[in-house]
């Protein structure tokens, strides 16, 4: 999606609704008499922005919106916008509040949602290893709770699910193989990732997701601290760098599902289960479509070299992601609960050994 389309759909939207007429003429719908089935009844319509692009929501998320909208049938009706198409991304978390849109599907950080663990949302520097250490840390190890309880002091907010995506590794158009490389690199990243790796040199710069490749093209970036190398592919970042490192910030991206309260209770339950069950869908695909697609394009993948710093290296941005959780730990009392999980699991997962740490 280019820029002037983004924009005139933006505007489009907004001149045609407002947002005290979207607030109003939703909660009309949803305010409707639940009589299913009967002739009269009116059908649910939610608009739901993903952080994603277009290409990439391909992925992410419409194979879940799409099976929810055929299931549901005229019952409810799920409208999808992609990164920026309504409202800028930063602006996601306050237009849900408004009611301006319906619900979303993004990470806390990039949103700046206003609790405390929006910081764990997205990279949390060095926290996973693998995708499969996400929905583990949330069902087993407490995470759910903390997130729930978290949002239930928010207003008109309400958290859904939480899901992995892939692991955060740098795509450049230099070579990095030491630390030192990183020094100087202007990278698009997300904010806590992006203040965790300015230590080593790195400058993060934030623009609207969709303009990216153009600044890696334009020279006003030097490539991304963004994603996986599927994404790399999948979205076209691949044709604008050349190379990707092995080494990665993080194991797996941590997302959510989000809704404006208000539109959300006024869902009947078997939607709202249906609806929790395509989240899960969505879950579910992301955890193989990485995982295979992270290791088939380092094999088979023709527009990215890889490099790699060394072990002995890297073991010093380790070092200081430990670091890095004690400084949040202290940030407040649900933080440093989140920082205790987070030690408590990856020493079990240490102490389990192969295949689950190395």
């Amino acid at each position: 999606m280019t820029n002037s389309t983004s924009n005139k759909t933006r505007r489009d939207f907004l001149k045609t609704a407002g947002v005290a007429g979207i607030a109003g003429a939703t909660a009309t719908t949803l305010g409707a008499p639940a009589v299913h089935g009967a002739s009269h009844a009116k059908t649910i319509k939610w608009r739901l922005q993903t952080y994603a692009g277009a290409a990439l929501a391909q992925h992410v998320i419409k194979p879940a919106i799409d099976s929810f909208n055929k299931v549901a049938r005229n019952e409810m009706k799920i409208e999808l916008y992609t990164a920026d198409q309504l409202v800028p991304t930063g602006e996601l978390f306050r237009a849900m509040q408004k009611g301006t849109i319906d619900a979303v599907q993004s990470d806390e950080d990039s949103m700046s949602a206003p609790v405390d663990v929006s910081v764990f949302g997205g990279y949390f520097p060095l926290a996973t290893r693998y995708s499969l250490d996400v929905p583990v840390l949330f069902n087993q190890y407490g995470l759910k709770e903390i997130w729930e309880d978290a949002y239930s002091k928010i207003d008109n907010v309400t958290w859904l699910s939480a899901g992995s995506w892939d692991p955060c590794h740098f795509n450049t158009k230099k070579p990095i193989r030491s630390l030192a490389d990183l020094k100087g690199l202007r990278v698009y990243t997300f904010p806590t990732a992006g203040k965790f790796l300015s230590q080593f040199g790195v400058i993060p710069v934030e623009i609207p997701y969709e303009d990216a490749e153009v600044a890696v093209q334009t020279g006003e970036l030097d490539g991304m601290a963004w994603s996986g190398i599927t994404e790399d592919y999948t979205v076209g970042w691949a044709n604008v760098t050349k190379y990707f490192l092995t080494n990665n910030i993080t194991g797996a991206w941590i997302g959510s599902f989000f809704a404006n309260s208000e539109r959300w209770n006024a869902v009947p339950p078997h939607l709202q289960e249906l609806l929790r069950l395509c989240m899960d869908s969505s879950h579910y695909y992301r955890q193989h479509w990485y995982w295979g697609g992270e290791a088939k394009l380092r094999v088979k993948g023709t527009k990215l070299q890889l490099t790699t710093i060394p072990d002995n290296e890297w073991a010093q941005v380790e070092a200081a992601g430990l670091k890095f959780w004690d400084e949040i730990a202290k940030k407040s009392e649900r933080s440093a609960k989140v920082v205790k999980i987070l030690k408590e699991y990856n020493s079990v997962m240490a102490k389990a050994g192969k295949p689950y740490r190395y």
